[in-house]
C-alpha cells in the first residue's frame, strides 16, 4: 500500500544488533589496546623488548609483578573482540557483498585465535620460564630455558602471533573496506581509509624481515587503533540506520 513503511523483520533486527555489537567491540578493543600498550611500553619497554635476550627479558617480566602479569593477560584476551567485530562487519555488509564478507569474518576469527596464542605466552609459559630462570642453579639449566624461550618466541610470537595474526587482521580490514565501497550504510570514504590502513599493516608486518618496513610499522601502530575506532563507530551507526 502506498505511504506505508515496512517493518523490519526479526532477522533484520538481529543483523543490525550484530553490526552495532561488532562496532562496540572494535571501539572497546581500540581503547583498551592503547591503554595496555602504553602501560607495557613504559613498564616493560614493549614492543622493543620482543627482540631482547632471555637473560634480560625474563627478569624484567618477573619485575612487572602481579599487576603486570594481569595486564599481559588482559592484552592477550583483547583479540577475542575481533570475533564479534567480524560478525558485526559481516552483518552490516552481507547484503551487498556476502561472499567477500564471509571471508572477512573468517579472517577476523583466525586473527583473533592467532594473536591470542601469541600474546598469552607472556603471562603463562614465559612467566613460568622466568621463574625457572630465576631459580636455575647452573649455566646448563639456563641455556635450556633460553632455548625454550627463543623457540616459543619464534613459533608463537613471530610466526603465529605476528605473521599469521597481523596478516589475517589486515586482510579482514582490507576485505571489509572493499565491500564497503558500494554499501548503502557506510560512507564511500571509509573504503579508501580502510584500504590505506590495511595496506600499511600488510607492509609493516614484514618488520622482522626487512628494516625497510620498520618505519611503516611505527606508523601503523598509531593508525591501527584509530581505524578500529572509526570502523567501530561506522558499524554502530550502520546498525541504527535500517528503516
Amino acid at each position: 500500500m502506498s505511504g506505508t513503511r515496512s517493518t523490519p523483520s526479526g532477522a533484520a533486527i538481529a543483523r543490525d544488533a550484530a553490526a552495532s555489537a561488532g562496532g562496540w567491540a572494535l571501539i572497546v578493543a581500540a581503547l583498551a589496546f592503547v591503554a595496555v600498550f602504553t602501560y607495557l611500553a613504559s613498564a616493560f619497554g614493549y614492543p622493543e623488548v620482543l627482540d631482547g635476550k632471555a637473560a634480560d627479558v625474563l627478569p624484567a617480566l618477573l619485575g612487572l609483578g602481579t599487576t603486570g602479569r594481569a595486564v599481559w593477560g588482559l592484552y592477550g584476551l583483547l583479540p577475542l573482540l575481533l570475533i564479534p567485530a567480524g560478525l558485526g562487519a559481516y552483518s552490516a555488509l552481507r547484503e551487498e557483498s556476502p561472499g567477500l564478507m564471509r571471508v572477512a569474518a573468517a579472517m577476523a576469527l583466525v586473527s583473533a585465535l592467532a594473536m591470542l596464542l601469541g600474546l598469552l605466552r607472556w603471562p603463562s609459559i614465559h612467566w613460568s620460564l622466568a621463574n625457572a630462570y630465576a631459580g636455575a642453579g647452573s649455566d646448563a639449566e639456563r641455556a635450556a630455558i633460553v632455548a625454550v624461550f627463543d623457540g616459543l618466541n619464534s613459533l608463537l610470537g613471530n610466526f603465529i602471533g605476528e605473521f599469521v595474526g597481523e596478516l589475517t587482521l589486515n586482510l579482514f580490514f582490507l576485505l571489509t573496506a572493499l565491500a564497503s565501497w558500494g554499501a548503502r550504510r557506510l560512507p564511500r570514504w571509509s573504503a579508501v581509509a580502510g584500504v590505506v590502513a590495511s595496506l600499511l599493516g600488510l607492509v609493516g608486518m614484514w618488520r622482522n624481515v626487512t628494516p625497510l618496513a620498520a618505519g611503516v610499522a611505527e606508523i601503523e601502530n598509531s593508525v591501527l587503533p584509530l581505524w578500529m575506532l572509526v570502523l567501530g563507530v561506522l558499524l554502530v551507526r550502520a546498525g541504527r540506520q535500517r528503516g
